[in-house]
């Protein structure tokens, strides 16, 4: 069963620009309450977009580079990434069927 991948400063741009399928990165922190709250539907979404989209986490204090280079002032904010490039932004706590919903529009 797939898990979010970790991403960080030093592996965001292979990891998540440079990827051939779109990739979800959850921006989130330890201390984040909501963050909390829709990390396990970040983690079924994983399993279920295996193969599909590529998703992830990045913890916004380890890697404070990548989250000011991408204007993250709140989080969760959830980033889709296609092409290397953001095609979706997603702020706070949502269902999971928003995500999935979203995640699918990008898909078609």
């Amino acid at each position: 069963m797939a898990k979010p991948i970790e991403f960080t400063d030093d592996n965001f741009q292979n990891e998540v620009l440079q990827a051939d399928q779109p990739v979800l990165v959850d921006f989130w922190a330890e201390w984040c309450g909501p963050c909390k709250m829709i990390a396990p539907a970040i983690e079924d979404l994983a399993a279920s977009y295996d193969g599909k989209v590529k998703i992830g986490k990045l913890d916004v204090d380890n890697n404070i580079q990548t989250a000011g280079a991408f204007n993250v002032r709140s989080i969760p904010s959830l980033l889709i990434f296609k092409g290397g490039e953001v095609v979706d932004t997603i702020i706070g706590a949502v269902p999971k069927s928003e995500i999935s919903r979203r995640l699918d529009s990008v898909l078609s």
